[in-house]
């Protein structure tokens, strides 16, 4: 068992005193709600990238009872960009909850605060460390690289003895009197001197005793037991234009981009060249009779998923006729900059060639 008393707390504190210059904006904050807002958007997202989303956000909803009562739509416009977009489906579904059934209390235990929507174990410890000094560890990817390497820990970290493994360890070394401002100390350790790649080992205060140091291992821990598969996809999208419109739909549940807009789909297993789009029985059942005009198609655009490589092309199709598209409903160009849409499709339409020439 550790303490905090440890070699390894003191310096990690003394280091956080001394030398830590890492500035964001939420650092030293006790307002669970922007802790909390802070913790939603940086799960699965870099600081760096973060960080002006996190500003904005605070800046249109200063409280949750604005937030909890904003347009589904305008949050997730002003979430677009950032992906996992279950995220902010949680984060409204937060907000509403808290504004009315609790009449906008925040909620002030580690079990309360870990029961709502979109919150795990390490954001609902982040929580309550940070906003009501509450001594719970906070374990995330950088507690767990600075912790195996440290400590020469070769238990891979996604396995389940592993997490149980390294939460009882973080939790040992604690120091429970200023829980907040440990937790934080160790995740800038880890994003600014234990770094993934390039460790500053060279100015580690605690490389005379760090197992990985010692032992040549620092490039090899953390250790992971499962790698991702990652699948390939291939997206067409359709846009059809009519009377200086064109026609999107809400995308549903159970796949990626859920909520968020998007033109008329067809996934295929590559591009597909204009003869056979012509072709397509989908694209015929759509049309019907009347004649319609394939005036451009895109150049191929891709975008990096967790799991998966989206690959595709819009294909913008002239139609002299309504379109047969139950589901979807026909937008104006000022109409359509309202919409929130997936990075993969904001980048087609962020395109000066295509903003110039659409419609």
């Amino acid at each position: 068992m550790k303490n905090p008393e440890s070699y390894f707390g003191i310096q990690l504190l003394k280091w956080n005193k001394l030398f830590n210059q890492r500035e964001m904006p939420w650092k030293g904050e006790k307002d669970p709600y922007k802790i909390w807002l802070s913790e939603i958007i940086l799960q699965q997202t870099r600081v760096d990238q973060g960080l002006d989303y996190y500003n904005r956000f605070v800046a249109k909803f200063p409280s949750i009872e604005q937030l909890a009562a904003a347009e589904e739509i305008t949050v997730f416009k002003l979430w677009e960009g950032l992906g996992y977009y279950t995220r902010c489906k949680n984060l409204i579904a937060t907000a509403k909850y808290i504004a009315i059934e609790l009449q906008g209390a925040f909620p002030t235990t580690y079990d309360s605060i870990l029961a709502l929507k979109g919150i795990g174990p390490y954001t609902a410890a982040a929580i309550a460390s940070f906003a009501f000094n509450l001594p719970y560890a906070v374990v995330d990817g950088n507690v767990y690289r600075v912790l195996s390497r440290f400590f020469g820990i070769d238990t891979p970290i996604d396995t389940t003895i592993g997490k149980q493994l390294y939460n009882t360890l973080a939790n040992d070394l604690l120091y429970k009197k200023m829980p907040g401002v440990y937790n934080q100390a160790l995740m800038d350790f880890g994003a600014t001197i234990c770094k993934p790649q390039l460790p500053a080992c060279h100015t580690c205060p605690m490389r005379k005793k760090c197992d990985a140091y010692k032992n040549n291992l620092v490039s090899t821990l953390p250790i992971k037991e499962k790698s991702i598969t990652k699948k390939i996809r291939w997206l067409n999208y359709l846009v059809f234009e009519h009377n200086e419109c064109v026609y999107v739909r809400k995308r549903g549940a159970k796949d990626i981009w859920e909520n968020l807009y998007e033109f008329k789909l067809i996934e295929s297993v590559g591009a597909l060249p204009i003869e056979k789009l012509k072709q397509l029985k989908e694209i015929k059942a759509i049309t019907g009779n009347q004649t319609f005009e394939i005036n451009h198609i895109s150049a191929i655009y891709k975008q990096q998923l967790t799991h998966q490589t989206i690959y595709g092309q819009f294909i913008r199709v002239k139609l002299t006729q309504v379109p047969n598209l139950t589901g979807f409903k026909k937008t104006s160009r000022i109409d359509l900059l309202q919409l929130p849409f997936p990075k993969f499709i904001s980048n087609y339409l962020k395109d000066k060639n295509v903003s110039l020439n659409l419609f």
